[in-house]
Protein backbone atom coordinates (compact mmCIF):
# COMPACT_ATOMS: atom_id res chain seq x y z
CA UNK A 1 0.00 0.00 0.00
CA UNK A 2 2.76 2.78 1.21
CA UNK A 3 5.93 3.17 1.96
CA UNK A 4 7.19 4.93 5.08
CA UNK A 5 10.50 6.54 5.29
CA UNK A 6 12.02 7.97 8.75
CA UNK A 7 13.54 10.88 8.83
CA UNK A 8 14.11 12.58 12.02
CA UNK A 9 10.43 13.02 13.13
CA UNK A 10 8.28 13.07 10.32
CA UNK A 11 7.34 10.26 7.88
CA UNK A 12 6.93 10.93 4.34
CA UNK A 13 4.43 8.26 2.93
CA UNK A 14 4.94 7.63 -0.83
CA UNK A 15 1.36 5.50 -2.40
CA UNK A 16 1.48 3.47 -5.04
CA UNK A 17 0.26 4.27 -8.12
CA UNK A 18 -2.19 1.09 -8.18
CA UNK A 19 -3.33 2.17 -4.64
CA UNK A 20 -4.13 5.95 -5.98
CA UNK A 21 -6.02 4.25 -8.82
CA UNK A 22 -7.92 2.17 -6.98
CA UNK A 23 -9.05 4.87 -4.56
CA UNK A 24 -10.14 7.20 -7.19
CA UNK A 25 -12.28 4.04 -8.90
CA UNK A 26 -14.03 3.85 -5.23
CA UNK A 27 -14.19 7.60 -5.48
CA UNK A 28 -15.95 7.34 -9.18
CA UNK A 29 -18.23 3.96 -7.63
CA UNK A 30 -19.15 6.41 -5.22
CA UNK A 31 -17.90 3.23 -2.49
CA UNK A 32 -16.06 6.31 -0.61
CA UNK A 33 -16.04 9.53 -0.17
CA UNK A 34 -13.09 12.02 0.01
CA UNK A 35 -13.58 12.40 3.28
CA UNK A 36 -13.69 8.76 3.87
CA UNK A 37 -10.17 8.34 2.51
CA UNK A 38 -8.83 11.55 4.12
CA UNK A 39 -9.48 9.44 7.50
CA UNK A 40 -9.01 5.56 6.42
CA UNK A 41 -5.75 6.49 5.22
CA UNK A 42 -4.45 9.66 7.08
CA UNK A 43 -3.97 11.52 3.80
CA UNK A 44 -4.78 15.25 2.70
CA UNK A 45 -8.03 15.75 1.15
CA UNK A 46 -5.91 18.00 -1.49
CA UNK A 47 -3.71 14.88 -1.94
CA UNK A 48 -6.77 13.23 -2.70
CA UNK A 49 -8.53 15.72 -5.23
CA UNK A 50 -4.76 15.94 -6.99
CA UNK A 51 -5.40 11.55 -7.62
CA UNK A 52 -8.75 12.27 -8.85
CA UNK A 53 -7.79 15.02 -11.04
CA UNK A 54 -4.98 12.68 -12.67
CA UNK A 55 -6.43 9.56 -12.30
CA UNK A 56 -10.15 9.63 -12.95
CA UNK A 57 -12.37 8.94 -16.44
CA UNK A 58 -15.00 10.66 -15.13
CA UNK A 59 -13.97 13.95 -13.39
CA UNK A 60 -13.63 17.02 -15.62
CA UNK A 61 -12.39 19.94 -14.05
CA UNK A 62 -14.73 23.07 -13.87
CA UNK A 63 -14.39 25.43 -17.03
CA UNK A 64 -13.85 28.97 -15.94
CA UNK A 65 -16.34 31.42 -17.51
CA UNK A 66 -15.79 34.85 -17.55
CA UNK A 67 -18.99 37.40 -17.07
CA UNK A 68 -18.86 40.74 -18.18
CA UNK A 69 -21.55 43.64 -18.91
CA UNK A 70 -22.62 44.21 -22.31
CA UNK A 71 -21.42 47.77 -21.96
CA UNK A 72 -17.61 46.42 -21.14
CA UNK A 73 -17.61 44.05 -24.31
CA UNK A 74 -18.95 47.13 -26.22
CA UNK A 75 -15.79 49.40 -24.62
CA UNK A 76 -13.71 46.95 -24.99
CA UNK A 77 -14.16 46.60 -28.45
CA UNK A 78 -14.31 50.07 -29.30
CA UNK A 79 -10.91 50.28 -27.75
CA UNK A 80 -9.51 47.38 -29.57
CA UNK A 81 -10.74 49.28 -32.92
CA UNK A 82 -8.84 52.78 -31.62
CA UNK A 83 -5.72 50.76 -30.98
CA UNK A 84 -5.84 49.51 -34.27
CA UNK A 85 -6.84 52.52 -36.12
CA UNK A 86 -4.01 54.46 -34.24
CA UNK A 87 -1.18 51.69 -35.18
CA UNK A 88 -2.54 52.18 -38.79
CA UNK A 89 -2.14 56.21 -38.50
CA UNK A 90 1.37 55.93 -36.28
CA UNK A 91 2.87 53.46 -39.97
CA UNK A 92 1.46 56.11 -42.33
CA UNK A 93 3.34 58.91 -40.12
CA UNK A 94 6.73 56.80 -40.28
CA UNK A 95 6.21 56.26 -43.77
CA UNK A 96 6.03 59.54 -44.48
CA UNK A 97 9.07 60.71 -42.33
CA UNK A 98 10.79 57.89 -44.01
CA UNK A 99 9.81 59.32 -47.78
CA UNK A 100 10.94 62.56 -46.30
CA UNK A 101 14.43 62.07 -44.72
CA UNK A 102 15.21 59.92 -48.40
CA UNK A 103 14.58 62.57 -50.42
CA UNK A 104 16.13 64.73 -48.30
CA UNK A 105 19.49 62.75 -48.89
CA UNK A 106 18.99 62.56 -52.59
CA UNK A 107 18.27 65.93 -52.44
CA UNK A 108 22.10 66.59 -51.11
CA UNK A 109 23.32 64.62 -53.13
CA UNK A 110 22.36 66.27 -55.97
CA UNK A 111 22.68 69.84 -54.74
CA UNK A 112 26.50 68.20 -53.54
CA UNK A 113 24.95 70.19 -50.27
CA UNK A 114 23.81 69.35 -46.40
CA UNK A 115 20.00 70.83 -46.82
CA UNK A 116 19.24 69.72 -43.37
CA UNK A 117 22.38 71.96 -42.38
CA UNK A 118 21.39 74.81 -44.68
CA UNK A 119 17.58 75.29 -43.83
CA UNK A 120 17.67 74.09 -39.63
CA UNK A 121 16.51 76.59 -37.83
CA UNK A 122 18.30 77.43 -34.33
CA UNK A 123 16.96 76.98 -31.18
Amino acid sequence: MDKTKNTGQKFIRHFSEEFKRQKVKELDAKVLSISDIVRLYEVSSVSVCRWRKKYSVHYQQATRVVVEMESEAQKTKELLARNAELERIVGQKQMSIDFLEKLLEIASKELKMDIKKSFSIPP
